[in-house]
């Protein structure tokens, strides 16, 4: 009977895990912020009763949880939940360590996260390495340690082509390919990225061409083309080439949040209202689809600050507060 029991337990605990991980993705695509906030927390209830039943011995649990508490920046109960997740996988897996990085990346505290990618380096297989290197990266970044990150990708194009030739049939049958593939688009679009800033045009049409071969994921390509051709352009004003090329990008993925934010950048310099309006219903678009993203409130306020005086100036400053507030705990990577 006690058996039974355990066994029982250990199915409600599944159940109400998979109940949890619903409301959360559910409350990510409501209109309602009321709403929203009522699945956040039936998410989080939900995960918690699924932790007491398991005992606190279900890693996927904790995961979940760890995850949804970051989400809603409710850092030190996440980072506590991480911490659990580690001693239950023995630190064995890499989605714990990057877990734990990103909510200290949230923290502003770059140092120990990029610690702790190294610890994870060290404690991983070579071939697992890939996402830590790409996230010890984006911390040398959040640093200014630009020639570090510039290295630290080289290292992982590198790692990603020597595992390409070394494991073909492997990553066939694992579904590894396709994987990798993504990461190395990412990588280079975090390149042009770093060029782009640094005003090293060259290098970034090189980036540029890499992900034009792979194009494995046509709008996150369409973004970074039009992003690049924006800036070297900026001199000349309004860059055709580059709202077509985000235009493609909506029209392919009408979800792709960087591209509506870019678009809708590119429109407030236009003038006319007609393009404000197309701008406001862009950015709008992006904060329903991620409301925790900083730069799609800070465009809102951009743009209430172009209404006429009244009440706009007043959801300006909330507007910004919020862009400001979100910047303060952004992770360096997303916390999902």
């Amino acid at each position: 009977m006690n058996r039974l029991d355990r066994q029982c337990e250990q199915l409600m605990s599944k159940a109400n895990c998979l109940l949890g991980i619903l409301a959360s993705a559910q409350s990510r695509s409501v209109a309602s912020d009321y709403k929203r906030v009522l699945l956040r927390s039936e998410s989080l209830k939900t995960l918690q009763t699924a932790e007491k039943q398991a005992k606190g011995t279900d890693s996927n649990v904790i995961y979940h949880l760890c995850v949804e508490n970051a989400e809603q920046r409710k850092l030190d109960t996440a980072l506590s939940y991480v911490k659990k997740l580690l001693k239950l996988e023995a630190g064995s897996c890499t989605r714990g360590w990057i877990l734990l990085a990103r909510i200290l990346s949230a923290q502003k505290k770059y140092i120990d996260a990029e610690m702790v990618v190294d610890a994870a380096l060290e404690q991983t297989g070579k071939w697992d390495q890939a996402q830590l290197l790409r996230t010890k990266a984006k911390l040398q970044i959040a640093q200014g340690h630009t020639k570090n990150a510039i290295q630290t990708y080289a290292h992982l194009l590198a790692a990603l082509q020597v595992q390409k030739k070394t494991f073909g049939i492997r990553n066939k049958l694992l579904n590894r390919r396709d994987q990798d593939r993504t990461l190395e688009m990412e990588t280079w679009h975090d390149l042009i990225n770093i060029y782009t800033s640094l005003s090293q045009w060259p290098d970034a049409e090189v980036c540029l061409s890499k992900t034009e071969v792979l194009s494995h994921h046509p709008a996150s390509s369409c973004h970074s083309r039009g992003t690049q051709r924006r800036l070297l352009h900026q001199a000349k004003g309004l860059n055709k080439e580059a709202q077509k090329s985000f235009w493609e990008a909506l029209d392919k993925e009408p979800t792709h949040v960087p591209s509506l934010i870019s678009m809708a950048k590119i429109l407030i310099q236009q003038p006319g209202d007609q393009f404000l309006h197309v701008a406001r219903s862009l950015v709008r678009q992006a904060i329903c689809l991620d409301r925790t993203n900083h730069l799609a409130w800070y465009t809102l306020g951009l743009l209430h600050t172009l209404e006429p005086v009244g009440t706009s100036a007043a959801e300006a400053v909330e507007c910004f507060e919020a862009a400001a507030l979100l910047k303060e705990t952004a992770p360096v990577e997303p916390f999902r």
